[in-house]
């Protein structure tokens, strides 16, 4: 079914075809529209909708909700997912599949409402505590909206581990066509889940180990998980990479900019191509290699002042040379205005 639909409503119903009947949060600005559609559809479908009173509560409803096997997620912005983070390690530790979506505001502190993309550090580096690692998405049209949704349960699923739908407020504010279609879900058995009977009873799903060898074998056990994520889940988009010389990288609305910045300057006669992850943990490392291999700079644009560029350098290691462009406090750059700036770096070549 084709529809007209809000970036951060087309999240609700993704999360809704995937499975999920549980939803806690607390709104915030510009992810309010998150827990508003929540509030609608999960009532009409017999499911839980919970306005917490507050962040912190939120994440502990849904840690609480995942340790009973239900499919659950919650959403918020840079200041309420800070709020979060020492829940989000608890879930990881625990290895609590859920999902979480930051819908990425200006900061640090209070910031703005506008759009950034500030908090990659935060949903890809951990944030909380310890020795862990979220999946992370990062959506770049309302369609991808509620397509990564659902791969974020499944993927929160089949590794048992929180997973993050990361977009900036842009994405979640637009309006674009909608198609959705139902599907058959299955949701894998949860034998260590507590469910109420009296085997189940016998779980308790904790991130606790006191003794240090303990702990060091579930670290292990955790990292074994990561590394094989890292191996089969990286997603990428590449666009007229084939032959470039200079490659843009970037997410989410910066990556739409990029690529109208890359069809005018073939129209101009410069080869340039687009490298977007999709997955912005695991980083997809090897397709930015094969992409990168003829190319002779790259230019990293983010709504930051530079996050996802640490990672493109560390992934080259001096193989390309790797600039950055960022714009910060809710401005996006215009497709005219990346033009100048890969033309700038193009002519230094020269």
């Amino acid at each position: 079914m084709r529809q007209l639909c809000k970036g951060n409503v087309a999240i609700v119903k993704g999360a809704i075809l995937a499975g999920c009947r549980s939803y806690f949060g607390y709104p915030i600005t510009p992810a309010s529209e998150v827990a508003e559609a929540a509030a609608l559809y999960m009532p009409q479908i017999g499911g839980t909708f919970l306005q917490a009173e507050s962040e912190v509560a939120a994440i502990n409803m849904v840690y609480g909700a995942a340790a009973t096997g239900a499919r659950v997620m919650t959403a918020s912005s840079g200041p309420g997912v800070s709020l979060m983070q020492e829940g989000i390690s608890y879930c990881a530790g625990s290895e609590l599949p859920c999902v979480i979506v930051d819908i990425v505001r200006g900061g640090p502190g209070l910031g703005n409402i506008a759009p950034e993309q500030s908090d990659y550090f935060a949903m890809v580096k951990g944030g909380g505590h310890g020795c862990y690692r979220n999946i992370v998405l990062a959506p770049a049209s309302v369609q991808e909206m509620a397509d990564l949704t659902v791969l974020a349960f499944d993927l929160a699923d089949k590794y048992r581990n929180p997973a993050v739908v990361m977009a900036d407020g842009f994405i979640g504010q637009m309006m674009e066509p909608l198609d959705l279609e139902y599907r058959e879900v299955t949701i894998p058995e949860r034998p260590w889940a507590v469910q109420g009977t009296a085997e189940t009873r016998k779980n308790l799903v904790s991130s606790i180990y006191l003794e240090p060898d303990d702990l060091e074998a579930h670290i292990r056990k955790l990292e074994a998980k990561y590394i094989r994520a890292a191996a089969a889940e990286p997603r990428h988009e590449n666009f007229e990479t084939e032959d470039a010389e200079v490659l843009l990288v970037g997410y989410g609305i910066t990556s739409r900019v990029l690529r109208s910045a890359v069809e005018m300057a073939r129209r101009e006669g410069l080869k340039a191509g687009l490298f977007r992850p999709i997955t912005l943990w695991p980083f997809p490392a090897k397709a930015l290699l094969e992409a990168s291999k003829k190319v002779s700079k790259i230019l990293v644009v983010e709504l930051s002042n530079g996050q996802m560029v640490e990672d493109v350098r560390l992934t080259l290691n001096g193989k390309v040379p790797v600039e950055f462009y960022g714009r910060t406090g809710g401005n996006v750059p215009s497709v005219e205005e990346v033009h100048s700036q890969l033309m700038q770096r193009v002519m230094a070549l020269v």
